[in-house]
C-alpha cells in the first residue's frame, strides 16, 4: 500500500490500526518518531513513500516481567524479524501460572529494545509443549505488518503431527469453528458459535494404528490443530488435554502402549514457515527438522 503524499500521522495511523491518530500525533510531538534516522516533530509532514520510520519508547511495560538469560535457538535474524526454533516445555508468554521462564522473558534479556514493541514482538504463539518455528517482530512497524499478513492469510504455517488411527483418504480439511470450552475455561472446543477455524492435512506415513500427518492451518485459533484432530477422532499422541484415548490403544503391544503413555507432550512440531518479509516484502521460507523425541517415536511406531 502506497502512502505517498499523505501526512505522517495519517499514514502511521493506517499502518498501525491498533493506535489512535491522536496517540500517534503525541508520539511525533514527543520526539519519538524518526524518518530515515532523523527525528520528525511535525505530524502533518508529507511523506513520499519508501521512508524508513522508527518509533521508540512508546509502549508502557509490565515491570513484573523481568528479563531472563534463557537460551533461544535462533534460526534467522535481521533488523526487523526473528525466527526461533522453540523447544518443548517452555511457555511463549507469561500467564497466571507462568510468570517467568518464558520466551518473552528470554527476548527481553537478549533484545532490551524489544520492550518498546507490543507484546515484545510476539505475533503468534505455540503451545507449551509444541516445538518448532515461530516468528517475532523486532520493531513496531514489523509487528503491525505481520499482524496484517496473518489477517490476510499470507503467512504459511505447516506442522508435523503424529495422531491416533488411520485415514481413509490421503488428504482432508477440517472446517469447524472453535471457542472457549463451556465448562473447562483452560480448554477450547469445536462449536458452531465459535470463530472460524480451518485446518488442512495430508497423510505422510501410515503405521499399524497411527498416522504421520503434514498439517497446515489457515487460521490461528488457540489449540487449533489439537482441537480439530480430537474432533475428527484422531487425537495427537501425548495430548493429555484433548486425547485421552491415545493412552490405551487396542491391537498394539503392551510395550508400545506403555511408551505412548510415557510420551511427555503432544507430538506436534511446527516444521515450515513461509512469509512475505514485513518490510522488504521479499518471500522467505524456513524449514526445521523434527526434534529427537518425535524421531524416536516414529522409529518405534515403524517397528
Amino acid at each position: 500500500m502506497s502512502h505517498s503524499g499523505e501526512r505522517l500521522d495519517y499514514a502511521l495511523a493506517k499502518i498501525l490500526p491498533n493506535y489512535s491518530r491522536s496517540k500517534i500525533k503525541s508520539w511525533i510531538l514527543s520526539h519519538k518518531v524518526s524518518i530515515n534516522k532523523i527525528i520528525s516533530t511535525i505530524p502533518k509532514k508529507k511523506i513520499t513513500g519508501g521512508e524508513f520510520v522508527e518509533i521508540k519508547n512508546v509502549i508502557e511495560t509490565d515491570n513484573s516481567i523481568i528479563p531472563q538469560n534463557i537460551p533461544l535457538d535462533i534460526v534467522y535474524e535481521d533488523h526487523d524479524i526473528l525466527i526461533i526454533n522453540k523447544a518443548k516445555n517452555i511457555v511463549v508468554h507469561p500467564g497466571v501460572k507462568n510468570n517467568s521462564g518464558t520466551i518473552l522473558n528470554a527476548l527481553l534479556y537478549k533484545y532490551p529494545d524489544i520492550v518498546q514493541v507490543h507484546r515484545a514482538g510476539i505475533v503468534q504463539r505455540l503451545d507449551k509443549d509444541t516445538t518448532g518455528l515461530m516468528i517475532v517482530a523486532k520493531n513496531t512497524v514489523s509487528y503491525h505488518n505481520l499482524l496484517q499478513l496473518f489477517k490476510k492469510k499470507q503467512i504459511i504455517r505447516e506442522y508435523v503431527a503424529i495422531v491416533l488411527g488411520k485415514f481413509p483418504n490421503n488428504a482432508g480439511q477440517i472446517n469447524q469453528p472453535i471457542c472457549r470450552h463451556t465448562h473447562h475455561r483452560t480448554k477450547m472446543m469445536a462449536n458452531p458459535v465459535g470463530k472460524s477455524a480451518i485446518t488442512k492435512y495430508w497423510v505422510i506415513e501410515t503405521f499399524k494404528m497411527h498416522t504421520k500427518l503434514n498439517v497446515r492451518i489457515e487460521t490461528g485459533r488457540t489449540h487449533q490443530i489439537r482441537v480439530h484432530m480430537s474432533y475428527i477422532k484422531h487425537p495427537i499422541i501425548g495430548d493429555r488435554t484433548y486425547g485421552k484415548c491415545t493412552y490405551s490403544a487396542k491391537n498394539i503391544s503392551n510395550e508400545l502402549n506403555k511408551y505412548l503413555m510415557l510420551f511427555s507432550r503432544q507430538a506436534l512440531h511446527a516444521c515450515r514457515l513461509q512469509i512475505l518479509h514485513p518490510i522488504s516484502n521479499i518471500k522467505m521460507q524456513w524449514k526445521i527438522p523434527l526434534p529427537q523425541d518425535i524421531i524416536d517415536l516414529i522409529k518405534i511406531l515403524r517397528q
